[in-house]
């Protein structure tokens, strides 16, 4: 090596100020280092990162898109921008199997876009999807529990395989004979046929044998104040719906059947609480202003019946076009 040639083309004053550096910091690198992490560093602002985790998102990038959406949709104020980070959070979520990140992004949508047609439809479309995920799961890692039994009997009824649906939960009930919501099933199904005199004396055992096995089940007690309703025991009736809303305070329909049940005893006075508290929880099923209407016509009080019949047909008239959906229960035995 040419010492000469070094010293010529490096300064005696450059080595001097290095071998400083060396003598002081004992690392010449880790000082110039030091000096470069002075110098400030731009900070992401939520706008930035959001779209940036959008774009991650929308192309398929869920695994770096996630952590940021997380972290900066609390600090989002812009509200098309909140909108769309939280709807790519959600497809993420449902992409990456997350079902608490979906969940969660729902709510926010639900709670920050009332209303919206897309946040309905995603919402429809994602629960709907969280729930043949979760039953899958369900007739996977429990294919011979009685819940797993019992979605695969639902399944039958959606579809109205009556006759399978009825000797699935047979078998239920064989293999598990106290399991709550069997019986109520099977009563159901039953008043899927048209009704008659035996039709309803089998299905009111069904629902009787559910009360003795979960004797505060609010849906058996509605379903048997309905059979005594239509088959004219109005008290029995009323005794069977009031129970249900004892049982479950939230059930409108209940509400409903004791107002309808009363009205049918002739006790109007009696009828006008619960159903005022019907049309309070259910405004736009118009059957509720029609039967409280009678109610105050027969205690004689005209001006409001007639001001309910007016509201009745109001709601009627702006009634939505409903879409057809697989039948629910009214309330599910709990």
């Amino acid at each position: 090596m040419n010492l000469h040639r070094i010293e010529l083309d490096f300064p005696m004053s450059q080595c001097i100020s290095v071998f400083l550096a060396v003598v002081v910091c004992g690392n010449p690198s880790a000082w110039l280092n030091a000096q470069v992490s002075k110098s400030p560093v731009a900070v992401e602002s939520p706008t930035t990162a959001a779209e940036r985790g959008i774009s991650l998102g929308t192309r398929g990038h869920c695994k770096e898109a996630m952590p940021i959406l997380k972290r900066v949709i609390p600090k989002i104020q812009d509200k098309d921008l909140l909108h769309d980070a939280v709807m790519a959070r959600a497809q993420c979520g449902m992409a990456t199997d997350q079902r608490d990140v979906v969940a969660e992004s729902l709510v926010i949508l639900t709670r920050e876009f009332p209303g919206d047609p897309k946040v309905l439809f995603i919402t429809t479309r994602y629960y709907s999807e969280l729930a043949n995920r979760t039953a899958q799961e369900l007739i996977q890692k429990a294919p011979s529990s009685p819940e797993a039994e019992t979605l695969i009997a639902e399944a039958f009824q959606a579809q109205g395989k009556w006759d399978d649906a009825t000797a699935q939960f047979r078998k239920i009930l064989e293999q598990n004979p106290n399991q709550p919501g069997i019986h109520y099933q099977l009563g159901r199904i039953l008043l899927s046929k048209p009704l008659d005199s035996t039709v309803s004396e089998e299905a009111t055992k069904e629902f009787e044998a559910e009360l003795k096995i979960n004797p505060t089940s609010p849906a058996a007690e509605f379903m048997l104040g309905d059979l005594a309703l239509r088959n004219q025991k109005t008290d029995e009736a009323v005794e069977h719906f009031s129970r249900a809303t004892q049982f479950d305070a939230g059930l409108a329909e209940a509400y409903l059947g004791l107002g309808m049940a009363l009205n049918a005893a002739g006790k109007y006075s009696d009828a006008i609480t619960p159903l005022k508290k019907y049309t309070d929880m259910e405004p736009s099923d118009p059957a509720g202003y029609y039967q409280l209407a009678t109610a105050y016509a027969r205690t004689g009080n005209k001006p409001e019946a007639d001001r309910l019949l007016a509201l009745q047909r109001q709601v009627e008239k702006n009634k939505p076009r409903m879409m057809t959906m697989p039948q629910q229960d009214v309330a599910q035995p709990h």
